[in-house]
């Protein structure tokens, strides 16, 4: 039977047969969209830093408190005092600031790997 040319076309609208799959887990999205997982990525990186810096603290609060102490014991050593602060405790204080932003710098570069996925 021929059809009619008045009938109009049905068109029929259903699921995609193809979906575009996403890559799993990105955990970038759980940081943009603020999520828990998100926070707990993020507070784990604050975690890593505030612990770094806690650390160089209590090697300069080591290091350099009990100084005073020790140039009141001292009362003609003016000279001495100079060179201590000059040769004994510049060089411990050079290489704990290098150690501080070498362990930063692997915090954040470990924190990207994670997020990027790589």
């Amino acid at each position: 039977m021929p059809q009619d040319p008045t009938e109009r076309r049905v068109v029929v609208t259903g699921p995609p047969r193809r979906t575009r799959r996403l890559n799993g887990y990105r955990p970038r999205t759980e940081i943009d969209e603020q999520t828990t997982l998100g926070h707990a990525y993020v507070r784990s990186l604050i975690r890593s830093q505030l612990r770094a810096a806690l650390t160089v603290f209590a090697v300069l609060v080591l290091l350099v408190g009990p100084l005073p102490l020790v140039f009141t014991s001292m009362r003609d050593g003016a000279d001495l005092e100079w060179i201590v602060l000059g040769f004994c405790v510049y060089p411990p204080l050079v290489l704990l600031a290098r150690w501080y932003v070498r362990r930063a710098d692997r915090n954040e570069k470990d924190f990207v790997r994670l997020v990027e996925d790589r």
